[in-house]
């Protein structure tokens, strides 16, 4: 028999599942994808089929399988994380409805009921959780007092990496991250029931399941999992953590000297840093997330971005456009090639851009779903660099807000997503919050995350932190130090794109009853 020597690491996204293969040194051997599908509804559904997405998890797997020699034999154990928030129902003979995902906007009308009520502080300060539209607690609420029939036909509420290890294992678990930024405590990792009084959902208790961390625990995968992902039955399946977490570890948000953050900076933008559960910094305004990392006592604070390096696809977008309208084509690849060459021909610092592109406006650090982009200060000499420069300024600023909401700012940025390829707006983000950056040579990290909690599982690793040494360290870039003048520029800017942000709420509202009530 070939000596297990091979981890597995399951990562579930919206749009693409990955199952991706490292050795139990963390280095990446073979990975496999599947398009993932979900269905948007004019009412704001955004929903995902239950079948599909294991069945889809599962020909991941037996493609990984084609990659690998003797994956099955030599497959130490297997860990699944996923998008994270949305709900996904599980009654006594399977799915009740599709799972309603992140993205699903229903549940608005009961978010903004449930946060004029004083007990939401209570709720917020338990969990370090702003309530928003994405989870599961304001989801179940609002299906609660709409459509009580889906809850009433529920066993268990899950969430997507749940529902696939429910499908792996046979075991209805959650893991300590979800449960608790949603129904719990993040400084006791367990479901709060002040917190769930807080949502309304006191007779929906029984729907919560059991809380499993899989960096201590593992259940086998089952004789019929294993005869649809082509493994062996009996492999150890960990239940990784929510995706944004997992990212963020495989990425480098823990480890090293010094106060350490961690920016996705891809299609939207996520801002994470690791601090001590005791020395987390709860804003006023009730925003962001509070969500565990796999060591003990040890949480991220996260305030996400709706929309990253949106921003720049839509400016890109007009240039096309107006080139296409002249008779000129110009690829994605050609105008993204052209990026750093236009921002070289501006002035840092000239104009004010807010990056509010997604027409499900901002959840970070403010949260105004009437919010959109635009920009302060224009003048008649501003060419198209000096738009283009705004606009990679404005990731910048938003980056900046965001973690300025969760205390002071960071000594170190580790980056990782589509923004990080380029080396002028590495320099912009980095001068932005006046902290070295340094880039991340992992190239799946979510799923490597996922990986590095069966390691520690399975004993291949005593902790986390010895994990972390290995799997993590030797992947990080050398530091880049910010621009002085670049700093200097930005800090002058910042006051500036803050006050205009908060002056803007009113024309935001009142735009909104402009737009056609089909659709903007």
């Amino acid at each position: 028999m070939t000596e297990a020597d091979i981890l597995i690491g399951i990562d579930a996204g919206t749009s693409v599942i990955k199952a991706v293969a490292f050795d139990l040194g963390g280095r990446q051997l073979a990975a496999s994808s599947v398009p993932n599908r979900y269905h948007a509804g004019q009412d704001g559904a955004v929903t995902q089929s239950l079948q599909q997405t294991w069945d889809d998890c599962a020909l991941a797997l037996r493609g990984l399988g084609q990659r690998v020699a003797d994956l099955p034999r030599r497959t130490a154990a297997i860990s699944v994380t996923a998008q994270g928030d949305g709900t996904w129902l599980v009654g006594r003979d399977g799915p009740v409805c599709d799972a309603w995902l992140w993205l699903d906007a229903r549940a608005a009308p009961t978010v903004a009921r449930l946060t004029a009520r004083q007990a939401d502080r209570a709720r917020f300060e338990a969990t370090g959780t702003g309530l928003n539209t994405c989870q599961q607690g304001s989801q179940m609420a609002h299906m609660d007092a709409q459509c009580p029939e889906l809850l009433d036909g529920a066993e268990v509420a899950l969430h997507c990496k749940d529902w696939l290890y429910l499908n792996l294992t046979g075991i209805r678990a959650t893991d300590p991250s979800e449960a608790s930024f949603t129904f719990g405590d993040f400084r006791t990792r367990s479901y709060d029931d002040g917190v769930i009084a807080a949502l309304g959902l006191t007779h929906r208790r029984k729907l919560l399941p059991p809380i499993v961390d899989g960096s201590q625990i593992t259940h086998p995968l089952t004789v019929g999992a294993a005869e649809q992902t082509g493994l062996l039955a009996g492999t150890p399946v960990s239940l990784g953590y929510v995706d944004m977490v997992m990212t963020a570890l495989g990425a480098g948000v823990y480890g090293g000297a010094g106060d350490v953050a961690c920016s996705t900076v891809g299609s939207t933008g996520v801002h994470l840093r690791a601090v001590a559960a005791g020395d987390v910094h709860l804003n006023s305004a009730g925003t962001g997330y509070v969500i565990c990392l796999p060591i003990p006592g040890i949480v991220t604070q996260v305030q996400t971005n709706m929309a990253a390096t949106l921003n720049i696809d839509w400016a890109l977008g007009l240039a096309a456009g107006i080139m296409s309208d002249l008779g000129h084509t110009a690829t994605p690849r050609d105008l993204v090639a052209r990026i750093d060459d236009w921002l070289a021909q501006s002035p840092p610092g000239q104009i004010v851009y807010h990056p509010y592109i997604s027409e499900a406006g901002e959840r970070g650090p403010f949260v105004n779903a009437d919010a959109r982009a635009g920009f302060v200060g224009l003048a008649q000499h501003h060419r198209f660099p000096d738009l283009m420069r705004a606009v990679a300024e404005g990731l910048g600023m938003a980056m900046r807000d965001c973690y300025a909401a969760m205390g002071r700012l960071p000594s170190e940025l580790r980056l990782t997503g589509g923004a990080a390829r380029s080396s002028a707006l590495r320099g912009i983000l980095s001068a932005s919050l006046n902290a070295p950056g340094r880039v991340t040579h992992r190239d799946e990290a979510g799923a490597a995350g996922a990986a590095m909690m069966a390691a520690v599982a399975i004993g291949a690793y005593p902790d986390m932190e010895s994990c972390i040494a290995e799997w993590v360290t030797p992947l990080l870039g050398e530091a880049e130090p910010p621009d002085p003048q670049l700093v200097a520029a930005y800090d002058r800017l910042f006051p500036a794109f803050q006050t205009s942000r908060q002056a803007l709420s009113p024309a935001w509202a009142a735009l909104k009853s402009t737009r056609a009530p089909t659709g903007e």
